[in-house]
């Protein structure tokens, strides 16, 4: 008994050597890459040992996702001798704790092709992931069954024109109505967060905050805010009401994707829901027109960001890595191809299979073709929370178009 017990000790002793030698290895000679998409756990694993093979150096994929928080294992990770050279921030939330931990990007060729990145005060700290994106999204056949170009509808006119026509056309299209749009207490995201997006970002250059720092002040453009709402008004208009006040994300997508309305309000995250349901007829987007004039842009964004630690001793390998991701075409493979991404790039030629996500590519690569994503950095709470429930109010016809404006901006008014 007592030798079994000296051996367990002495093997516990040579495993516990072996562990401490080959830690400082991984760390030193290694980059380590913590992130928090589960489900690409296994593609990035592969990515790496392609990158592996391709350039002799190595990269290990660790994942904290799903029903393990990724916040709470970072923390361990950085608490710990673990310390990754790469992770992933979303957004200013993400920036704000880890700060101090971050190192800005500079002079990379992947800079070069995307508008996506994550800057803070003039300096990059984020590589975009992936894309989602959303507009009007809509069906091709129906479009052309009721003579209408989707590249026509780029103003508030044109919408209004073309949804009258389509309106009329209801039995002729076979369809109950003319949008797919939801303002329920299920959909608050939709209203508080994305359209709302519309009223901070339509028309604006990609990265202007304007209107988002006014609001984060407590002020408000009220022509532009009035020039909003008629865009919430035309969409309200020609919605089923029912999947308009009760609606859930299913009975929408569902109303899209049997044919029963042209258009829809969501974004290229519905593509696993219509491929798994098996819908394939054509489709693509066309510019929310949130505010008046001229659109020829979607809201599009990176929801998380590759980030470098200061502190990693393999700052230039985690670079390098990162950089053949985008600059590559095993990279692109990785993303398109593998991943199911939309990658952030411009220079990736590869199509998705899913029409939206494939559309999205499309519209990345045109000149402007993007509006900023900034509903996410309005005070936390106020998107869903304080100003949803506004827009159902004003679909159930509780309050007056004029109530429903000044409601918005008493709300804006009280920032602060």
């Amino acid at each position: 008994m007592k030798r079994s017990i000296i051996f367990i000790m002495i093997l516990a002793l040579v495993l516990g050597m072996a562990v401490g030698c080959t830690r400082p290895a991984e760390q030193d000679d290694t980059v380590v890459i913590y992130q928090n998409k589960v489900e690409i756990h296994e593609q990035l694993t592969a990515f790496a040992a392609a990158y592996e093979q391709a350039t002799g150096k190595k990269v290990i994929v660790k994942t904290s996702g799903g029903d393990s928080p990724y916040a709470e294992a970072l923390r361990a990770e950085f608490q710990s001798d673990r310390q990754p050279d790469i992770f992933v921030i979303e957004g200013m939330g993400g920036y704000n704790t880890w700060d101090s931990k971050l190192v800005p990007f500079e002079n990379e060729e992947w800079m070069n092709h995307t508008t996506l990145q994550f800057e803070v005060d003039g300096k990059i700290y984020g590589f975009p992931v992936a894309v989602e994106a959303w507009g009007m999204a809509y069906n091709k056949d129906l479009l052309e069954q009721a003579g209408i170009d989707p590249a026509t509808l780029t103003s508030q006119e044109a919408y209004r024109a073309a949804f009258e026509k389509i309106d009329s056309m209801k039995d002729q299209l076979g369809i109950s109505s003319v949008v797919a749009m939801a303002a329920g207490p299920d959909m608050r995201w939709v209203t508080g967060l994305h359209n709302f997006n519309g009223y901070l970002s339509a028309g604006l250059p990609y990265g202007d905050t304007t209107i988002l720092d006014m609001l984060n002040n407590g002020e408000y453009d009220r022509e532009r805010l009035t020039e909003y709402v008629d865009w919430v008004e035309l969409l309200f208009d020609f919605a089923d009401r029912t999947v308009l006040l009760t609606g859930n994300y299913d009975s929408q997508v569902s109303q899209f994707a049997t044919g029963r309305s042209v258009f829809i309000h969501q974004g290229n995250w519905i593509d696993p829901w219509l491929q798994s349901n098996n819908i394939d007829f054509p489709m693509g987007f066309a510019p929310h027109a949130s505010v008046k004039g001229e659109h020829n842009a979607i809201f599009i964004g990176a929801p998380s960001f590759y980030v470098l630690n200061k502190d990693s001793k393999n700052l230039e390998a985690a670079r390098e890595f990162l950089n053949f991701m985008a600059m590559n075409e095993i990279g692109h493979n990785y993303m398109v191809a593998e991943a199911n991404m939309v990658p952030a790039f411009t220079n990736v030629t590869l199509l998705p299979e899913a029409p939206l996500s494939a559309n999205v590519v499309e519209w990345l690569a045109k000149p402007d073709g993007a509006y900023t994503w900034l509903q996410n950095d309005m005070p936390d709470g106020f998107g869903m929370g304080t100003i949803a429930p506004i827009y159902e109010a004003f679909a159930k016809g509780d309050i007056t178009k004029a109530q429903f404006i000044d409601q918005l901006a008493a709300r804006i008014s009280e920032i602060n």
